[in-house]
């Protein structure tokens, strides 16, 4: 059987900009899957995130969309191999237009979490989880 995959569809106001923090924090356009009212940002194998101009969006929807700066729909959590990868992951967000840390760091010493909010103000965390913690709980 086909592993599961997930797709996060979000509404964008500036798709090249969008594509900007998506390749930053690790991603890669699929050209199959984009177009000018779309992009298909590739994470893994099984994790993509579909950016959606808001007309493109709109046609999946009737309901508003949400200004995800003024409210909060959902978070998405991305881990990464080390606390160096998050902090390098974290300046390279920012570097494409997002935000650091609009939740604080948190720091639990098997864990380490920061958070990047992107252009539209969606937000991930962006973590790293110590593999020996991970088996023995």
């Amino acid at each position: 059987a086909m592993p599961k995959m997930i797709f996060v569809n979000l509404p964008v106001t500036d798709l090249a900009n969008s594509i900007a923090f998506y390749t930053a924090i690790g991603g890669s356009k699929n050209p199959q899957f984009s177009d000018d009212t779309a992009a298909c940002m590739v994470l893994s194998e099984t994790i993509h995130v579909m950016l959606l101009t808001h007309t493109k969006y709109s046609s999946f929807t009737a309901r508003p969309i949400a200004d995800a700066r003024a409210t909060s729909a959902g978070l998405f959590a991305l881990t990464f191999d080390s606390r160096d990868e998050v902090n390098a992951i974290l300046d390279r967000a920012v570097a494409a237009g997002g935000l650091a840390d609009p939740n604080p760091p948190l720091d639990l010493g098997f864990m380490f979490s920061r958070s990047a909010q992107d252009p539209d103000g969606h937000v991930w965390e962006i973590f790293w989880m110590d593999p020996a913690a991970l088996a023995s709980a």
